[in-house]
Formats: structure tokens, sequence, C-alpha cells
């Protein structure tokens, strides 16, 4: 399922964002047993996308949790965000 799950985050960030880079981990093994997930998944995803620039942390989580909207308690519980854009990381 984490596969899927993780194909899920990848094709709405893609889509929403066209990143330079995109990375997605899975850390549900670090939470196994937490009950109040439900089942869904504990990720971090680190985005580089041209689309956050002029935008604070704040607006650029807001843009991510609105790609992810539909999946968001159903398919993850728990999501950790470093998005950038690619002048703030050197690509």
């Amino acid at each position: 399922m984490s596969t899927e799950r993780i194909a899920m985050i990848r094709e709405r960030l893609n889509r929403a964002f066209a990143p330079d880079a995109l990375e997605i981990i899975d850390e549900s093994a670090k939470h196994a047993g937490h009950a109040s997930a439900g089942g869904a998944g504990h990720f971090v995803v680190e985005i580089v996308s041209a689309a956050f620039a002029d935008k604070n942390s704040i607006q650029r989580h807001r843009m991510i949790f609105a790609a992810l909207d539909d999946i968001m308690h159903s398919e993850i519980h728990a999501l950790s965000i470093k998005a950038s854009t690619p002048g703030e990381t050197g690509t």
C-alpha cells in the first residue's frame, strides 16, 4: 500500500507544481501502532518548484495540502514538508 500512496502523492504534486525535484519518504514504519493514524501513512515531502516563488512557508504548505486534499485524511495521516524554489536550492 505504501508504494501506491507514494505514487498518489507523486502524481498530484507533479500535476500541481511541475517540480524540478521531488522526494517522498515513507516514515510510516516509525509510527507503527499509532492508533489515531487509522491506517493512513506518515510521509516527508521535499519539493523544489518555481510555483513557490514569492510565497512564504505557510502559503507553500497550504498549496501542497490543497493539491493533496482528497487523500489527506484517508491515505496521509502526517506530512512533513520542505518546499523550496530552484533559486533557494541552487537547482
